[in-house]
């Protein structure tokens, strides 16, 4: 067998992705090595999936533990991981019944499924409008990338599905106006990921509520990734107090492993009957073995009161590097706990990416959200060390680009 190597990738992988030239083999806690040994800060997260780092050892004993006993047993036969998972996202959030999948898209392709069907039943096949907005993101299935609203992941796939309607994320008066009897749901994020990291006004998610419940329609919080702790409570939507009628969460729910899951009431969770939707590997023991430990670790006082004494910190280091600039390098740092969006000035706008490789280049990981925004969302737990080496070799980074302008 040949040395894995990176080239290797462009040989045989589909371009759908352009990675780094490293390839991690390792990872504890907050770092990662490369395959020469590398080590690298990780404020990265996997794209906020990581939310206990890497190889969190009761994740690992979970996983060992559940390996020696049962992998999968299809939907055919239930098994006792894939239920004590939705007992305890349903006693930790409004929920009252759940759809295990495995993937962020996947439960967001079954909200969507869902909100149909529900209309279908109660209102005729004529209540078909699904409002979402501008800049959002939902997945990359068929349907899930038709609702989103960044028209680049559209184009070339259709015929795509029809009565989407597309807002500006934010404008309680153009929600208002497009509101209507045929309106079945509305999808929104708390916080726009990938969209630029971009918070939702409270009064904006409260008009969406109002207006559902005033057009019998239904409110998609798409939480796949401010979910399971990453804003510095367990769901988003508990910040703001406007409770939806269908939540979707994956990411940091398997803290590294695939697993996804779909949350809603139990009335409007009728609709999806047997034989009406459904997914093979859909609450694999293993998977919902490993996510129901990091729920448990994740939904604690500690872990989630912490986040915001981390944000805090890197909050802190970001404004001492951007100081150091004459011209400065942020506009503004958007976002909730440990999911952050640095807003690139305008002097410096366009050149995210540059930011980034810099960064690899210094031995840091991190994410952008579009070409003006760094993102980070490191691990809910990354120590005080990590936080303060991370920044210092950003601030090594952001360097290396000024002096290259």
């Amino acid at each position: 067998m040949p040395k894995i190597s990176r080239e290797m990738f462009d040989e045989f992988m589909v371009p759908t992705y352009s990675p780094g030239q490293q390839i991690p083999v390792r990872g504890e806690g907050s770092r990662l090595w490369d395959q020469e040994g590398r080590e690298y800060v990780d404020f990265a997260g996997g794209i906020a999936v990581s939310g206990l780092g890497h190889v969190h050892p009761v994740l690992v004993a979970a996983l060992t533990e559940q390996a020696g006993k049962l992998w999968h047993v299809s939907n055919l036969l239930a098994n006792e991981p894939a239920i004590s998972l939705a007992r305890k996202l349903c006693e930790a959030t409004f929920a009252e019944r759940v759809f295990l999948c495995n993937s962020g898209g996947e439960a967001n392709e079954a909200a969507l499924k869902l909100v149909r069907r529900y209309a279908y039943d109660h209102h005729g096949a004529e209540k078909d409008e699904i409002i979402a907005f501008e800049q959002g993101f939902h997945g990359r299935t068929l349907f899930t990338v038709s609702v989103g609203g960044q028209a680049n992941y559209r184009e070339g796939f259709g015929p795509l599905p029809g009565a989407i309607t597309h807002l500006p994320f934010n404008d309680v008066g153009a929600l208002e106006e497009a509101f209507s009897s045929r309106t079945c749901a509305v999808m929104v994020e708390a916080i726009q990921g990938e969209g630029g990291v971009r918070d939702a006004n409270p009064e904006f998610l409260e008009a969406i509520r109002r207006l559902c419940d005033t057009h019998d329609a239904l409110m998609i919080m798409d939480e796949v990734q401010t979910g399971v702790g990453r804003t510095g409570y367990l769901y988003a939507y508990q910040a703001y107090q406007v409770i939806p009628d269908i939540l979707t969460t994956a990411k940091a729910l398997g803290g590294g492993f695939p697993v996804a899951a779909m949350l809603c009431r139990a009335e409007v969770g009728k609709s999806l009957g047997i034989g009406t939707h459904g997914s093979t590997y859909g609450g694999n023991a293993l998977a919902c073995a490993v996510a129901g430990a990091a729920l448990d670790l994740i939904n604690t006082p500690e872990v989630l009161n912490g986040v915001e004494e981390r944000r805090q910190r890197i909050v802190a280091g970001l404004e001492e590097i951007d100081a150091r600039q004459g011209m400065g390098l942020f506009s503004e740092i958007r976002g909730r706990g440990l999911l952050m969006g640095c807003v690139l000035r305008e002097h410096w706008a366009g050149r995210a990416r540059e930011f980034l490789n810099a960064a690899q280049a210094e031995g840091l990981l991190l994410l952008v959200a579009g070409a003006d925004v760094i993102r980070m969302a490191p691990s809910l737990v990354i120590p005080s060390e990590d936080i303060d080496e991370g920044l210092a070799r950003f601030a090594r980074a952001v360097e290396s680009v000024v002096a290259s302008n």
